[in-house]
């Protein structure tokens, strides 16, 4: 077995797991004994995939935008308010359904941890209940109210409704706040509302920031200690500076760049400049709707410039980074004694077979917390 952890590939190698952690990696030859073998045929085992930035609780379909974008139609945000109706629809039980069969479908592919948000509730009732069934269904929830302004609702009272009662009602569910800074969703003025009353809610802080065009997402998500700022397609120097200079981790989308034709964020650029990279699916009805970090991380190799362990290592390590689950005893994303035993067998020697073979189904096991899943 080749085992490939964030900070180097050892061959012939085996890993010991105790429960639902990995008790010792090394050498083949010098492994302990343990009460069950797996054998893995000189294939190669990675860390599970740690998907940082996904949009799960939905109901309804956009097929109709996908075609016009493919069209020449350009991406707004105003397409959300048409899962919004179709999601306020759905009961209980069919929402929890549907993030239920998404996390397999993920998980199917090597996904082992994932985070999920609301949003596409936008009243208190509504975005109280998506904060339930993601917290359920996922590992990790964040609060997204502030992800577009109802039509008819004046932008400022909205702000303060988000702030408010919205933010009191989803508290008890979540450990993250999401704001989606840019035009036609929230003014800089607006996010920086948001996410210093989550702040002082005692939740972590996200942003969705310069997907669209230059602005003051990234800038703003180090100033206030974001722990990632997603999408970064527009980074200008300022941006960059901003990044190498802080601990906000540069969370790039590669499937929602295809999608919506929009130019790839320069995760080239942001890795030479020392930020920290993670890459997550931003599975969505709208602009994203794919749960496989697979097909993520074969984009960025093929079009985004990594490497290989580049662009695996930000979708596990820095993946984990962006949702705080990098260090300590169960940390995840990373092969080592200590850390949670999610872990990802391919059909295929080595890593680069992802996107040496794109596309292709090399998901041969997975394990999540030392249960196998897969």
């Amino acid at each position: 077995m080749t085992v490939d952890d964030e900070q180097r590939v050892l061959r012939d190698a085996a890993v010991v797991v105790d429960g639902d952690r990995i008790a010792w990696v090394g050498s083949a030859a010098d492994a302990p004994a343990a009460d069950e073998l797996v054998d893995a045929d000189g294939r190669a085992l990675l860390p599970g995939w740690v998907d940082s930035h996904t949009h799960l609780v939905f109901d309804g379909d956009r097929t109709a935008e996908f075609e016009a974008r493919m069209a020449g139609q350009s991406y707004a945000a105003g397409g959300i308010a048409v899962t919004r109706d179709a999601t306020r629809s759905a009961t209980d039980e069919r929402l929890a359904q549907l993030v239920a069969a998404r996390v397999r479908e993920a998980r199917a592919q090597g996904t082992t941890w994932i985070e999920t948000k609301t949003g596409y509730g936008l009243d208190v009732s509504s975005e109280e209940r998506s904060a339930r069934i993601a917290a359920t269904g996922a590992d990790d929830a964040t609060f997204l109210g502030a992800h577009l302004v109802p039509a008819g609702i004046d932008p400022d009272d909205y702000v303060r409704l988000v702030c408010g009662p919205m933010l009191d009602a989803v508290r008890p569910h979540v450990s993250w706040a999401d704001v989606f800074c840019e035009r036609g969703a929230f003014s800089p003025e607006q996010s920086r509302e948001v996410l210093t009353a989550a702040r002082d809610a005692g939740l972590g802080l996200r942003v969705h920031g310069n997907q669209l065009g230059h602005g003051e997402g990234i800038r703003l998500a180090v100033e206030l200690g974001a722990a990632s700022v997603d999408h970064c397609n527009f980074v200008s120097d300022a941006d960059l500076d901003a990044l190498a200079a802080g601990d906000t981790v540069a969370t790039v989308l590669p499937a929602c760049d295809l999608s919506t034709r929009a130019p790839l964020a320069p995760a080239r650029r942001l890795l030479d400049a020392g930020v920290e990279v993670a890459i997550a699916s931003n599975c969505n009805p709208g602009t994203s709707y794919t749960s496989s970090i697979p097909f993520c991380v074969a984009t960025a190799v093929l079009q985004m410039g990594l490497s290989v362990h580049e662009a695996v290592r930000a979708a596990t390590r820095g993946g984990a980074i962006a949702l705080g689950r990098d260090r300590g005893e169960g940390a995840i994303g990373s092969i080592a004694v200590g850390h949670r035993a999610d872990l990802h067998l391919l059909h295929a020697p080595s890593a680069t077979h992802i996107a040496y073979r794109p596309g292709m189904p090399l998901t041969a096991a997975v394990w999540r917390g030392g249960a196998r899943v897969v």
